[in-house]
């Protein structure tokens, strides 16, 4: 991951609901939530709910797949292992394969 996509990322997060939104979908998993249903969890509008989930969506945090009138919500576990290993690049004293372990750990989990 680069620099801007790096800081468009981290600003996407930089939000109390969107943080809740992203970390509620990680939990989900691989099934996704519906829009409503994850309105319900964060006790949410719809209409600032699909605000914060374009800003996500156009992060690339989120994917999304219509369902007939539903729409259901991913987390893209892909962009945050990249957002990790941007962060991660730099650290042990300049030696990144001892954060490889890390990032490997995390790759596998999810």
């Amino acid at each position: 991951m680069d620099r801007p996509a790096s800081l468009n990322a981290l600003s996407a997060l930089a939000h109390d609901m969107r943080l809740d939104v992203f970390r509620l979908l990680v939990q989900a998993g691989p099934a996704g939530l519906a829009a409503g249903e994850i309105a319900a969890r964060l006790d949410v509008r719809s209409n600032t709910l699909s605000n914060n989930l374009n800003i996500l969506t156009a992060a690339a945090l989120v994917r999304s797949v219509r369902e007939g009138r539903s729409i259901r919500y991913f987390a893209r576990m892909e962009t945050m292992r990249g957002l990790l290993s941007f962060l991660m690049e730099d650290c042990c004293g300049g030696r990144p394969e001892l954060c490889q372990p890390v990032l490997d750990r995390i790759a596998g989990d999810c």
